[in-house]
């Protein structure tokens, strides 16, 4: 929200009128946006990865957790890319 996007069709530079345009005020945010996803999505693969996050807990638990946790930020990484990057298209 920092970057200040466009989250309603209205407000795009071309609303009324073909092409694309970008939610953000720069088309470059487009780009870094995703990056950060991917980031995030990294940051959470190598975080269930380190051997603090299986405390106490046997091989069955450790997967379960890591999938959830990974389809849990997956789901929010597309449902905010998806939102934020189509709105202008």
């Amino acid at each position: 929200m920092i970057l200040d996007p466009v989250l309603d069709a209205r407000d795009c530079p071309n609303y009324g009128g073909s092409g694309n345009a970008s939610a953000f005020g720069d088309e470059r945010y487009d780009l870094a946006f995703l990056l950060v996803l991917l980031a995030w999505l990294a940051a959470v693969l190598v975080e269930q990865a380190l051997p603090v996050a299986w405390r106490n807990r046997g091989a069955g638990e450790v997967a379960l957790r890591a999938v959830a946790a990974v389809l849990l930020a997956l789901t929010v990484a597309c449902c905010l890319a998806a939102r934020l990057l189509t709105v202008c298209h």
